[in-house]
């Protein structure tokens, strides 16, 4: 509820893959909301179902209560909160901005500390689980950001996520978001060279998921990835330039604590070579391309 005991209302920009689906989710929990997206089909999409369009970020902010972004990367987040016609020249004070983007822990602290000076407050809230947990309404949300701003929000959360976890001060959501990206590019590279090695040795690739996934290598990857890959689907899910991006964070963050973190490099390698390669726009679970391509042995399916 608002200060005049009105249930919150709520605005989201950023209507891509996954954010289309968390607005849909927001809205359907009978939440008020006002739409806005680069691309205008999203937003008369959301419109037939009840949603309020807005022509620009600032024109969002100054309607609701809580205002939402889900943006490809950390330039794209400073310029719809802090550019022109962005978030923060329509904000008011009370206003919160939650970011569902995954960007730099650093740029989260930044654009954070422009908008306190205004009266807003801020949650860095990033999300795991991809389209179908988007979908579903199951993601996990980390967030970072004060206490007080997490409960006002909370009823939102839970529409969009099954798991909402409060890391600590602002940046923090960001920080668990790179270490979720470390774990999930490790379990797709090796679920790819585990793939590839077993077919190239001579074993059934498919009796070796099989084999293996009830025991200590069990994990979301090999549940959910295989079947896709044996039958021949690579398209996403979540983008494998998404993932590039997602591990440069993590190498960038990593470098300026002085933390290192041999595997995630040699994993954000393979996927910038994904790019390389016209892969950018496939799974990220596609990765087992360039380790098809380093093996030279090709998947059957």
């Amino acid at each position: 509820m608002n200060d005049k005991g009105q249930a919150l209302k709520i605005g989201y920009i950023g209507l891509g893959l996954m954010g289309k689906s968390m607005a849909r989710n927001i809205l359907k929990a009978g939440f008020p909301l006002v739409a806005h997206n680069r691309s205008r089909a999203a937003v008369d999409e959301l419109v037939k179902e009840g949603a309020q369009a807005a022509f620009s970020p600032a024109e969002v902010a100054r309607q609701v209560d809580v205002v939402f972004t889900n943006l490809p990367d950390s330039p794209d987040v400073e310029k719809v909160v802090l550019g022109p016609q962005g978030i923060a020249e329509g904000a008011h004070p009370g206003l919160i901005w939650v970011d569902n983007s995954t960007i730099k822990p650093a740029t989260a602290r930044e654009v954070a500390a422009r908008l306190e000076e205004m009266g807003v407050f801020s949650l860095d809230a990033p999300v795991s689980g991809g389209d179908i947990g988007a979908r579903e309404g199951t993601l996990t949300i980390m967030v970072g950001g004060r206490t007080e701003a997490l409960e006002k929000v909370m009823p939102v959360f839970q529409a969009m996520g099954k798991t909402i976890t409060h890391i600590g001060e602002v940046g923090t959501g960001q920080i668990a978001k790179a270490a979720n990206q470390i774990m999930v590019a490790a379990q797709m590279v090796a679920m790819g060279e585990l793939l590839v090695f077993a077919q190239k040795a001579g074993a059934d690739p498919r009796k070796v998921v099989q084999a293996i996934k009830g025991g200590a290598a069990q994990c979301w990857t090999l549940d959910v990835k295989p079947p896709r890959l044996f039958a021949g689907n690579r398209a996403p899910g979540f983008k494998a330039y998404m993932q590039a991006k997602d591990l440069n964070i993590v190498i960038e963050t990593a470098r300026e604590y002085g933390v290192a973190l041999p595997s995630a490099a040699v994993d954000a390698q393979l996927y910038n070579a994904m790019l390389q390669n016209g892969m950018a726009d496939l799974d990220n679970s596609a990765v087992l391309g360039i380790l098809e391509a380093l093996a030279g042995e090709k998947l059957d399916i």
